[in-house]
């Protein structure tokens, strides 16, 4: 039966660099969601053995001989996608339930929204503080396969910036979309995962990028 007769189902996309360690707390809940369809993670080069840490979990995985960054890695699980409904969820996340899940793709659905965007409420103050301000940066997003056709031509230079080119392409052709709470949730920090110093200078690049994407053309 196809898409069209049935509940919608989603592709899970799961990018992963060196997430061995906290990658099962984002496949649990996606592997219990009802809505979830496939599970793809996306190993961007990683050396910790996170492609292994996932397939133990019984999804498909993708692994990349060098890491490409993360809107490479990104378009690499939709080109394998199954279904054209997609789900993006950062790998590093904490205290992501299923019904998180089923809220973001019920929005949707429901509301016949154009792309939806997980935001963190009541995980920790500093992540809290940051989507607050900057709720467009979040990588937990719902969104049609033919949507991120639209950026495709670009997100191979954008990385990071990928966030903010998705809200920049929603914003110009003026998408139907909505900010969903995920109460409880958060994610590790590059600081926590690299110490200080890797972290800041991993963190720098990432807002770097963030930048770049604000004067990089989405659309030819």
């Amino acid at each position: 039966m196809s898409e069209s007769h049935s509940p919608i189902r989603v592709s899970a996309i799961v990018p992963a660099y060196n997430e061995a360690e906290r990658i099962g707390g984002v496949l649990w809940p996606l592997l219990h969601a009802p809505s979830v369809g496939e599970i793809i993670v996306v190993d961007d080069g990683s050396t910790d053995g996170t492609a292994e840490v996932a397939r133990s979990f019984g999804v498909k995985v993708i692994s990349l001989p060098v890491n490409c960054g993360k809107s490479a890695a990104l378009d690499r699980g939709v080109q394998k996608a199954r279904y054209e409904t997609l789900l993006f969820l950062d790998a590093d996340l904490v205290g992501l339930r299923p019904d998180h899940i089923e809220r973001m793709v019920q929005t949707y659905i429901q509301e016949k929204r154009d792309m939806v965007v997980g935001i963190f409420r009541r995980g920790r103050l500093n992540t809290d503080l940051a989507q607050t301000i900057a709720p467009y940066l979040s990588g937990q997003r719902v969104l049609n396969k033919s949507l991120w056709k639209k950026l495709r031509r670009r997100v191979h230079t954008l990385d990071f910036g990928v966030e903010m080119a998705l809200t920049k392409l929603a914003l110009k052709e003026g998408w139907n979309q909505t900010f969903v709470e995920l109460d409880g949730v958060t994610h590790v920090m590059k600081e926590e995962k690299f110490g200080f110093s890797r972290g800041l200078a991993s963190r720098l690049k990432m807002y770097t990028d963030i930048v770049r994407s604000v004067f990089t053309r989405v659309t030819e």
